[in-house]
């Protein structure tokens, strides 16, 4: 069981995504979020996945893909600090973003991707030992837990659901 992670195994910044998942357990919210969310992005107009709603905001297509994008990089990072202590660089999501091929996708396709790597994300997640979850790594140049980036998964893509809802559709 991955347990609830403390203040202090994450960083201000990432609080406004931990503080958004509930006190469930993250292996059964990630499943929940995993159906709900895959559901949602197929049932969006496909004739809006290439809005964006203001002039600079990325597209609907291109907030799915930072989503999965996302996923995959806090997932190797707990892969990472669950088999050593490592200091990982940040990931700058606008240059990510330069180099996607999003727009290019069908939004299908982008929601099938979303769902594999949560896959993958779970399959990894549920691998973990207790001792392991509570390991300690440095990414972006702040300490940060295994338990702690599986809530930051989850808060994360509930953060940008949030937005899809109130800005885009």
């Amino acid at each position: 069981m991955i347990n609830r992670p403390q203040p202090d195994e994450y960083s201000a910044f990432a609080a406004r995504y931990v503080d958004l998942v509930g006190n469930g357990p993250i292996i059964e919210i990630l499943e929940y979020l995993q159906q709900m969310t895959y559901n949602f992005f197929l049932r969006i107009d496909p004739d809006k996945a290439a809005y964006a709603y203001a002039e600079g905001k990325w597209t609907v297509k291109q907030v799915v893909g930072h989503i999965t994008d996302t996923e995959r990089v806090f997932a190797y990072r707990a892969l990472a600090f669950s088999r050593e202590a490592i200091e990982l660089p940040g990931f700058d999501q606008d240059v990510y973003m330069e180099k996607a091929t999003f727009n290019t996708r069908s939004l299908e396709d982008l929601a099938n991707e979303f769902n594999t790597v949560r896959e993958s994300t779970l399959y990894l997640l549920k691998s973990f030992t207790e001792e392991q979850t509570m390991q300690k790594g440095i990414a972006s140049g702040n300490p940060v837990s295994v338990r702690a980036l599986a809530y930051m998964i989850a808060g994360h893509e509930m953060h940008h659901i949030k937005i899809l809802k109130e800005r885009y559709l």
